[in-house]
């Protein structure tokens, strides 16, 4: 569904010499097709490189030509590309979009700040990292990456993994049903009926602004601009816990040193929490649980993300 492998480097001189933040009104839906992301194919966009793909074990592969598991490739989407919770009103995440006067020479790797209008998450903020685009979307469409969310055109992940159950459109419908999903995977899928409150495609405002190092850090793809977007700062009284957490990350370096695999990740956790297997358990302004359930460790991955594994 999003893995389209045709080079798109002639839509790079369609990039505009200043910046222009995109905004507007959109809508989402979700999905986890399980394939590559188009962005991960070279040429889409000048960015810094392609976003990160994984074998079928979610190990991260070094060849950006690879072919995609929809297409009988070994290259998948990664574990790492779902969505978490910062605090109860703010959470980070991924999409495939379709933005009204751009094409993927200016989506690829930008992000973007929405904030939800409609149903239980309404007052709501996600900011996602676009990786992808689809033949299906509309105009400001943003499908989300939502493992379980059901796979839409292509399913990669009969060949990955066996498959995912639920609709092709819309996914598995009770939280339960996440226990199926690999377990790299379950974090992601269980977002949906946590934080996400099993909202159903709701609608929102959006902007462009720059992208959190955190998103950065698991695509490992930057646009060239970023730095002219505004960063997302919560509103004032929204009951955020964590306070601020966007950060420029290419002008903005940890106040304290990085974080050993085997400290408390660099930040001071709440009081009887632990982070579930494959949830983020530190980094550089991080105020999450920063130790790990039973069979997992904290492990540093870089100054602005360690996971438990």
């Amino acid at each position: 569904m999003r893995s389209t492998s045709i080079f798109s480097t002639s839509l790079l001189a369609a990039l505009p010499l200043t910046a222009q933040a995109a905004s507007g009104s959109g809508k989402s839906t979700r999905y986890w097709d399980c394939c590559k992301p188009s962005c991960s194919w070279p040429g889409k966009a000048a960015v810094s490189q392609p976003v990160f793909a994984c074998d079928a074990n979610f190990n991260r592969i070094s060849d950006p030509n690879a072919r995609s598991g929809c297409d009988g490739g070994p290259a998948y989407s990664c574990a790492d590309h779902t969505p978490f919770a910062i605090n109860d009103d703010l959470a980070y995440g991924f999409a495939a979009t379709a933005i009204s006067g751009g094409s993927e020479a200016s989506w690829c790797c930008a992000c973007y700040a929405l904030t939800f209008n409609s149903g239980p998450v309404a007052g709501k903020t996600m900011i996602v990292q676009s990786t992808s685009t689809g033949g299906d979307l509309g105009n400001n469409h943003f499908d989300l990456a939502m493992p379980g969310g059901g796979v839409g055109l292509f399913n990669g992940c009969n060949s990955q993994f066996g498959g995912i159950p639920g609709a092709t459109y819309g996914g598995i419908s009770d939280r339960s049903e996440c226990a199926s999903l690999p377990d790299a995977l379950k974090p992601g899928c269980q977002f949906r009926f946590d934080w996400f409150k099993n909202a159903d495609n709701p609608t929102f405002t959006f902007k462009q602004v720059q992208c959190p190092a955190e998103l950065v850090a698991r695509t490992g793809c930057k646009r060239p601009d970023d730095g002219d977007f505004p960063a997302f700062s919560p509103p004032s009284g929204s009951g955020s816990k964590g306070g601020p957490i966007v950060a420029n990350p290419a002008s903005t370096k940890p106040s304290s040193p990085s974080p050993s695999p085997n400290d408390s990740c660099g930040a001071t956790p709440p009081t009887s929490c632990a982070a579930p297997k494959y949830a983020q358990c530190g980094g550089n302004g991080f105020t999450g649980c920063t130790t790990c359930e039973a069979g997992s460790t904290c492990t540093f991955s870089n100054d602005w993300y360690s996971q438990c594994i």
